[in-house]
């Protein structure tokens, strides 16, 4: 049993008419679901998979507040932690390591490190901010049957990588992408996962036994999740807003407009799919 049937981890395969076709192996019987729709465009997922990606996108969400005590299936976690490991990595340094953490004796020391820094950011608002800030729900450590730890180990390719030698941060921008990845596939399998950053790292390091040289990077609540907010919950507080893309895009030069017939489109076509998008496309 190769390991396709074992998780249920799908494949790319090329078949003889060009097209791509992604093949999912469910013990002895082989789906097959057409990616590409013709030969001409044969790097183009077809509709189908093109809009399941996007809609893992648009409607993923940080949770913290819907977490439910199911448990998550071996395989499952698998999965989501397969997507992570599948990142891109700069110098292909793969610099990322992942602590699951599941007792929850260990849960609680995070916690109490959480509203330990909890307190002190409150007190770096003011005003309502504060008051709102404090009535915010920004975790579920303890809610959360899964949590996870991605770390950083900036030695792990040695002292010269590929594309570090003049960006030294390329490694944690690597891990970063491992965490996404992760983000993502867990939408995909309907699981919720949520980003707890209000931590002290020096503590989170002591609590978790993480080595001198690792850096935490990210700790992350996983689970099944009653269900999930049509908007991110900040916005739909209205902490922040939405900002327009199409005010955050420049040509050639930074904070330069364009006449250009094709940036004119480009900004219409922006400015389009975004209102759709907020409107609840």
């Amino acid at each position: 049993m190769n390991l396709s049937q074992k998780t249920g981890l799908k494949r790319l395969s090329r078949c003889a008419d060009g097209t791509l076709r992604l093949l999912s192996m469910k013990g002895t019987e082989m789906e097959t679901t057409k990616l590409s729709q013709d030969h001409t465009d044969q790097h183009r997922f077809c509709d189908a998979a093109r809009d399941a990606l996007y809609h893992t996108i648009f409607s993923r969400r940080g949770v913290r507040g819907q977490f439910t005590p199911e448990p998550v299936d071996e395989a499952m976690l698998s999965r989501v932690l397969m997507a992570a490991h599948y990142a891109p990595s700069v110098g292909f340094m793969q610099p990322w390591s992942f602590t699951i953490v599941r007792a929850h004796e260990t849960k609680q020391k995070v916690h109490a490190l959480f509203n330990k820094a909890h307190a002190e950011a409150a007190d770096m608002f003011e005003g309502e901010k504060r008051e709102t800030y404090r009535n915010l729900k920004l975790e579920g450590i303890l809610e959360a049957p899964i949590n996870i730890c991605v770390t950083c180990d900036k030695d792990r390719a040695g002292p010269v990588v590929i594309g570090r030698t003049h960006i030294p941060q390329m490694d944690l921008h690597s891990t970063v992408c491992a965490v996404q990845n992760l983000w993502l596939a867990s939408r995909a399998e309907g699981l919720g996962l949520g980003w707890v950053s209000i931590l002290d790292q020096d503590k989170l390091k002591e609590t978790l036994g993480i080595p001198e040289n690792v850096e935490p990077v990210a700790y992350l609540c996983l689970g099944h999740v009653s269900y999930f907010h049509d908007k991110p919950e900040l916005q739909k507080a209205g902490w922040r807003k939405r900002l327009p893309l199409d005010e955050l895009i420049h040509f050639e030069h930074f904070e330069q407009a364009s006449d250009d017939p094709y940036a004119t489109r480009l900004l219409q076509e922006m400015r389009s799919q975004q209102q759709h998008l907020e409107n609840g496309g």
